[in-house]
């Protein structure tokens, strides 16, 4: 009786959820614990509030992996600082650019600068580069991962024209964050920076990952709550995956099943959120695109980077970059993402609440 009644309860909370109410920490942890029962449920209340905000569209974003060097030693990345056995490399302002030429003839809108926190790649530099990008796409919106930085750099950044910024906090907790992360790293400078990306008016992105060394399901519940008091325009989560160099190597992957019911219970939560099938997910899982676009995501990010060093931006193991994953078969991923009911589209894929250009209005 009591399995009956939980399953009861646990549904309610489900359609609370959907319905616009306000969750507490025991109600995520009750609706996490019956995801086994809840993940159909869940998942078909996730594409309605989604159908609802942006129909079947699925943006496409150019993935273009800039650089993995990086300062940090978070200790379940691949391209960590001590990781002696990784191959780097820096791709030049002209291998951006003409990599930006490529995706925006094949369709895509929106490109996404992403890479480790590389000194080399300074306040100027990136600047120019994002001036360049408006200057040749002012149809396109530019995204930048580059980890944490000044609030002077971010105010540069954004008025040279950058349209978005995706930073995970990879996890809310702030004893859970230092068992992943060096002293030298802090959770209160993490949320700091998403508070600045905030505050200059960017498309904010945060995200944690699933199954981390640590994580508990009351952890994963507190996720949910900061979510909702953030109220990021993306979210991006993925399984944790470990990598063979790190000191977390050993450590068991997170649960694709779980990621993909965590997708549906933030948008449910977070209606017009910008929520993708990551790679992460996509390498967990062979049908992980398929099954998070099913889940609620509407956001998928094909790599644009040079065939060379695809493989040299590994941070987890057997990361999947050939094949669907290239942005040179965009059309066998359209027609994969078809089969869900879903379209992709040519389009900057903004938040439906922060439509437009980047007008420099600081």
């Amino acid at each position: 009786m009591g399995q009956i009644q939980a399953k009861v309860s646990a549904e309610a909370l489900l359609h609370r959820l959907a319905a616009g109410q306000a969750l507490d920490r025991e109600d995520y942890l009750c609706l996490i614990e019956q995801q086994q029962t809840l993940a159909e449920p869940a998942a078909a209340l996730a594409r309605q509030a989604r159908r609802r905000t942006y129909g079947d569209r699925v943006f496409i974003r150019g993935l273009i992996e800039i650089s993995n060097h990086c300062r940090n030693n978070c200790y379940y990345c691949g391209i960590r600082a001590g990781n002696r056995a990784v191959e780097r490399y820096r791709l030049s302002e002209e291998e951006i650019l003409a990599s930006a030429s490529a995706g925006y003839a094949l369709g895509f809108r929106s490109f996404v600068l992403q890479g480790g926190e590389d000194p080399q790649y300074t306040d100027e530099y990136l600047c120019r580069i994002v001036r360049e990008l408006k200057r040749r796409y002012g149809d396109c919106a530019v995204t930048l991962s580059l980890g944490e930085r000044s609030y002077e750099s971010y105010r540069m950044l954004r008025e040279a024209g950058a349209d978005r910024y995706l930073l995970r906090h990879e996890t809310a907790n702030g004893e859970h964050y230092a068992q992943l992360h060096p002293p030298s790293m802090s959770h209160a400078a993490r949320l700091q920076c998403l508070h600045w990306l905030q505050e200059l008016g960017y498309q904010t992105g945060a995200g944690f990952m699933v199954g981390s060394p640590g994580q508990t399901l009351k952890h994963l519940a507190d996720e949910m709550l900061f979510l909702r008091q953030l109220r990021p325009q993306m979210v991006g989560i993925g399984p944790f995956l470990p990598q063979r160099d790190t000191p977390l190597h050993a450590h068991a992957p997170g649960s694709a099943e779980l990621t993909i019911f965590l997708l549906s219970l933030i948008r449910l939560m977070l209606p017009e959120v910008l929520l993708p099938a990551t790679t992460a997910l996509g390498t967990a899982d062979p049908m992980g695109r398929e099954k998070g676009i099913m889940a609620g995501a509407n956001v998928l990010m094909p790599n644009l980077s040079p065939p060379d060093v695809r493989g040299k931006y590994l941070l987890y193991d057997n990361k999947i970059h050939t094949g669907v994953e290239a942005a040179q078969h965009i059309e066998a991923l359209r027609e994969r993402i078809r089969k869900t009911g879903c379209e992709i589209v040519i389009d900057r894929g903004d938040h439906i609440g922060k439509t437009g250009e980047n007008h420099h209005e600081l």
